[in-house]
């Protein structure tokens, strides 16, 4: 082939590539998301078998009765820092604010070259967690439990994915990629003996065969 089709040709298969990797379509993980390591999947079989079983009761919930995206470091909030954490080559400005960078959603598996394509998901929701015994928590611990850092409960996703989700326990909704499910229940179950939150029929259930599996 002479050198001037091939150099065509390489550009346009370069350009073709571009324009999936802005459609947040690549397959491999350009940026791997950087969730704490949750528990062994014998851990979480045994922190189960521990959890409470009552019925959900959201009467009183108030997303603002969790305060979130609190500032971590300097002027860097929780949003930001997961962002940080969790994508690659993230250039931030002044202000902590991501102007580039890659994210890799473990949820479905896209890769978005643009921050405001992902969302920070708490893994077991804010709804979810006043369901299951946060009304009872002082406001100091529902902050806690919105920006932790150190448990595997907050990740950066796809956007549309997050609100898919909303408040759903893993009776309902699982993430699209199956080689995530047993990261994402053990991750689960490990929040939710940290916090000493109950779970519902259902959702225990769910658990317990999504981790019969891990």
């Amino acid at each position: 082939m002479p050198k001037f089709y091939a150099r065509r040709r390489l550009g346009f298969l370069a350009a073709f590539t571009g324009l999936i990797a802005s459609a947040g379509l690549l397959n491999g993980p350009a940026a791997s998301a950087a969730l704490p390591t949750p528990v062994s999947a014998a851990t979480a079989r045994g922190y189960l078998a521990s959890l409470t079983v009552a019925t959900e009761d959201r009467t009183g919930y108030d997303r603002d009765l969790f305060p979130h995206w609190i500032t971590q470091s300097g002027s860097c909030n929780t949003r930001e820092t997961i962002l940080k954490r969790d994508g690659t080559d993230v250039v931030t400005n002044s202000s902590c604010a991501a102007t580039s960078g890659s994210w890799y959603s473990p949820y479905d598996g896209a890769t978005w070259p643009a921050s405001g394509d992902v969302d920070i998901d708490h893994l077991v929701p804010l709804a979810e967690a006043w369901d299951s015994g946060a009304d009872s928590w002082t406001t100091s611990r529902r902050q806690s439990f919105a920006n932790d850092l150190t448990r595997p409960q907050l990740l950066a996703v796809t956007d549309n994915v997050n609100q898919s989700k909303s408040d759903q326990d893993p009776a309902t909704w699982m993430p699209s990629r199956s080689a995530y499910r047993c990261t994402y229940v053990r991750a689960w179950v490990q929040v939710k003996y940290y916090y000493d939150l109950a779970v519902d029929s259902a959702e225990k259930s769910a658990l317990q065969g999504y981790l019969a599996n891990c």
